[in-house]
């Protein structure tokens, strides 16, 4: 049972404890503080690879996709270092994720090199659920991924993406799980994850080091504007290679796949020109809601990750996203012609098999009896499901504000 969040910036015992610990360890010399670096994270991921390891960063990729990554990191660390103000728990985490960052990213090179055909798979047309953070695009996502015609990104996959044998992706995101559940404990109220659940594909666009997951835990202003403003096109080249890599391993590539991430919203032009055969689900919410939730998610992640959080600021850059999304995302739909379903909020509440009823029609697509069957086991399971506890923690904090 989780403790009760008692405020927006509340962080776990285990959270407490922990970086207090690490703390101490750096500061006696017991354990060595981890090389938030670039050139240190390189050194460690392609120590396996010896005189091999430039080959293996550029598999599959072109010389633009390679010289992104690396300015992205170099920029996303002096981001994380000048500010974030990282507590000793901040930084040991940053360093895991941006080190396994890098280590997949050779990861996937050397497999491509070994197995280019993968990057030639080809991909049914997928379904692309569109909206806000918050919006109910998880819903949307949930309900149409249980569909059997559709294919779906598991948590195992998205956050352990390179392919490994006897099934230890998911035994990894397993224990990943139980650790950020015992360090954040309202983290499963707030975005319910299973090892092997529908999941999003964020990690696919954070594996090329996008803003948004990171934006999302740190304070880092800098790096998000400087990301914002340049061309996403070898972010989302890379997601596609990691995309048609999964479906091809998973033999799953005659699927539609439905794909969801928020920060979608804000590429979808390019997104849109990858996938010019897509069919899209848009999520519409009050933006006063989306931004109440977003602040709840962002200031939980970055209250672990640093002692002095500003509610001001986290509400202002989710203002921010919220309105470049929304301009971005019209811009990008002014002249699409393809097949657009709108489902909102309200309507997925007050009735959500009529909702999607309405949204099979508009994609002309057929809503089968095993996909409704699905769709309803998933809605049974929901009701008593984490996430009910996150609407509890705003109600009350709204109360108390």
């Amino acid at each position: 049972m989780a403790p009760t969040r008692d405020h927006l910036l509340a962080r776990g015992p285990l959270a407490t404890r922990a970086n207090a610990f690490l703390g101490k360890a750096w500061q006696r010399g017991w354990l060595p503080p981890p090389a938030l670096d670039p050139d240190a994270l390189w050194a460690l991921a392609a120590k396996p690879y010896g005189t091999r390891a430039e080959a293996v960063e550029h598999g599959g990729r072109s010389d633009e996709d390679v010289a992104d990554f690396r300015e992205r990191l170099t920029r996303l660390i002096a981001a994380a270092a000048q500010e974030a103000d990282l507590n000793a728990l901040g930084r040991a985490m940053a360093w895991g994720q941006l080190s396994r960052v890098v280590k997949n990213r050779l990861a996937f090179g050397a497999f491509w090199l070994e197995r280019p055909e993968l990057l030639e798979t080809p991909l049914a047309p997928p379904m692309i659920v569109i909206g806000h953070m918050r919006s109910g695009t998880t819903r949307i996502h949930t309900l149409l991924a249980a569909d059997p015609a559709f294919s779906h990104t598991r948590y195992c996959d998205a956050y352990h993406p390179v392919p490994a044998r006897l099934g230890m992706n998911r035994v990894k995101a397993a224990l990943e799980l139980a650790m950020l559940g015992a360090l954040n404990p309202w983290m499963q109220s707030i975005h319910p994850m299973a090892a092997s659940g529908v999941e999003e594909e964020l990690a696919w666009l954070s594996a090329a080091l996008h803003h948004s997951i990171y934006e999302s835990q740190w304070h880092i202003p800098a790096y998000s504007a400087w990301s914002e403003a340049r061309d996403p096109a070898p972010i989302y080249r890379e997601f596609a290679r990691i995309l048609r890599t999964d479906a091809a391993i998973r033999s799953v590539a005659d699927k539609p796949r439905v794909l969801k991430v928020p920060a979608f919203a804000e590429d979808l032009t390019t997104l849109l020109s990858l996938f010019p055969d897509a069919r899209l689900v848009i999520a519409h919410r009050a933006h006063d809601a989306v931004l109440r939730s977003a602040i709840s998610l962002a200031a939980n992640q970055m209250a672990i990750q640093s002692d002095s959080c500003d509610l001001a600021k986290i509400e202002a850059r989710w203002r921010h996203k919220i309105a470049l999304r929304e301009a971005r995302m019209a811009e990008a739909l002014a002249d699409w012609q393809g097949p657009v379903a709108r489902l909102t909020f309200e309507d997925l509440n007050a009735d959500w098999e009529g909702a999607i009823a309405r949204c099979y029609a508009d994609l002309g697509i057929t809503l089968s009896g095993p996909a409704l069957l699905g769709m309803h086991n998933v809605m049974a399971a929901s009701e008593s499901g984490h996430h009910h506890a996150h609407a509890a923690q705003l109600a009350r904090f709204a109360e108390a504000g």
